[in-house]
């Protein structure tokens, strides 16, 4: 039998998808699973998947997999189901249990080759060890600071401070997105990001794919959380650091969440970006 699944969405939600076919396979060991998907490389060498499709390049599938084929499409989103949208449970759980799998703690996986891992990291030999720092996310050319996701500027450079002497610090951005004075910048593909990951001595990250992607590679990363929380999208690997509560009154704007990962400035709902997160504590993470 054919298993089709389908994941749109962001790198971070195709990342999370990994651990699902795995569990596809337990459940479905004889079957072929197809995966259709607009980041495919993160399904490379991915030894659950026996085929790959780009979302956008599907010539001859229907006639391949589907017509008259004994088929199991999966194209339904998480997001979208009640106890997603109330917070009942991580969105791994939920996503396993609409398709009908045992979820049994099942995490990402990410497969890099050694070849891979020997090219790449020839590009990133200092003589200190590393710090990665992913402190900003959201889509191309969204706005250099979003506060319901990205760490303050005044957090980052405090950081940069603390460590800059005894760490190279790597930040993992865009090039459309802020870079920081006095520290070094990837804006490498991640499966490259993915060597660098695990290169790295520490690692500090907001909710966005690294932090699934250190969780796929089982490296342990202290991540911050503003709007969104750790139960439903992290992991117990990390340190989970959650932004202290507001200090000001939250403008419920929204039918089922309390924020949107793209807030304007206008509902920042604290007095300062200083009163977020309490810097000795992820010093202390880090550290």
């Amino acid at each position: 039998m054919n298993i089709v699944f389908q994941i749109d969405g962001g790198l971070g939600k195709n990342i999370m998808a990994t651990a699902l076919c795995k569990g596809f396979k337990k459940k479905y060991p004889n079957d072929n699973l197809i995966v259709v998907t607009p980041y495919t490389d993160v399904f490379l060498n991915n030894p659950y998947v026996d085929k790959l499709y780009n979302t956008n390049e599907y010539t001859n599938f229907y006639i391949k997999y589907v017509k008259d084929k004994d088929v199991r499409i999966y194209i339904q989103d998480p997001y979208h189901h009640n106890n997603f949208q109330t917070s009942k449970e991580h969105l791994l759980k939920t996503w396993f249990n609409m398709f009908g799998l045992e979820y049994n703690g099942e995490m990402p996986e990410f497969y890099l080759t050694k070849v891979e891992k020997e090219h790449i990291s020839k590009f990133y030999k200092l003589d200190k060890p590393i710090l990665l720092l992913h402190a900003n996310g959201g889509p191309p050319n969204s706005t250099a600071y979003n506060w319901a996701r990205d760490m303050p500027e005044s957090l980052v450079l405090q950081i940069i401070d603390e460590f800059s002497k005894d760490y190279s610090i790597i930040q993992i951005r865009r090039e459309d997105q802020l870079a920081y004075p006095n520290i070094l910048s990837s804006m490498d593909t991640y499966r490259n990001i993915g060597v660098l990951i695990q290169m790295s001595q520490r690692r500090l990250f907001i909710d966005s794919f690294a932090q699934h992607l250190s969780a796929a590679l089982n490296k342990p990363s202290t991540v911050l959380w503003i709007t969104t929380k750790p139960e439903i999208f992290g992991y117990d690997l990390h340190k989970n650091i959650v932004a202290n509560k507001p200090n000001l009154p939250i403008r419920y704007q929204y039918m089922y969440q309390e924020f949107s990962l793209n807030e304007p400035i206008s509902n920042f709902p604290y007095r300062d970006t200083n009163d977020m997160f309490d810097l000795n504590s992820i010093i202390k993470s880090l550290r």
